[in-house]
């Protein structure tokens, strides 16, 4: 039985990683894996390898013969970064443990262990799409700010506005305080999910 771990990562606090983890182990039954360990993560895909705790973890169960198969929901769960993606896989491989790219149903080993040619390449070019999706991002970030700026919009959050936030969505509040998670706290409370994150957002203030 082939042994797998699940890493799943989002980027912010008030993000919900519930979809992937769910997506994955439902993939992980349909094909008969074992699931060692779920790894998760809220860190920015940007960062290093050495800054990552969940890829520093999957490296350690490798290393240790615990998985053979890593599954992610898509290349950009691993990294933003193609060169710390190639170095994940180049890692991996070398210990003979296999990614699995859900999204995509691709998996970079063959079955006698030899790299998919094919799936790396396919990687390779989804990890730089991933990688220039971001910087295509900042920069939009920035122009708009620059443009607020030039015609003189004051950013930011209006002063008071937090507090109104909470105080008008007492359910949210207390569902998020009980360890609800972002989208079912939407669901038992009929709002949207970017409400409670702005909620959610609100308290951590």
């Amino acid at each position: 039985m082939n042994k797998v771990a699940i890493l799943v990562r989002v980027s912010k606090s008030d993000q919900s990683y519930d979809r992937q983890v769910t997506e994955l182990t439902e993939y992980a039954a349909s094909q008969g894996y074992k699931v060692i360990e779920l790894i998760t993560e809220t860190v920015s895909g940007a960062k290093k390898n050495s800054e990552r705790k969940g890829i520093q973890r999957l490296l350690r169960l490798a290393q240790g013969r615990k998985i053979n198969k890593v599954l992610v929901h898509e290349v950009t769960r691993l990294g933003r970064d193609t060169a710390q993606v190639l170095a994940t896989l180049e890692a991996l491989h070398a210990l003979q443990v296999s990614v699995v790219v859900k999204n995509y149903n691709i998996e970079t080993l063959n079955p006698d262990g030899t790299v998919n040619a094919m799936a790396q390449f396919l990687l390779t070019i989804l990890a730089d799409i991933g990688r220039m999706e971001r910087i295509t991002l900042i920069e939009r970030v920035k122009s708009g700010l620059e443009e607020a700026r030039r015609k003189g919009k004051v950013l930011g959050r209006p002063q008071g506005s937090t507090k109104d936030l909470v105080r008008s969505h007492p359910k949210v509040v207390r569902y998020l305080r009980a360890g609800q998670s972002i989208r079912e706290t939407a669901k038992l409370c009929g709002v949207g999910i970017s409400t409670v994150q702005r909620v959610k957002k609100a308290l951590a203030c």
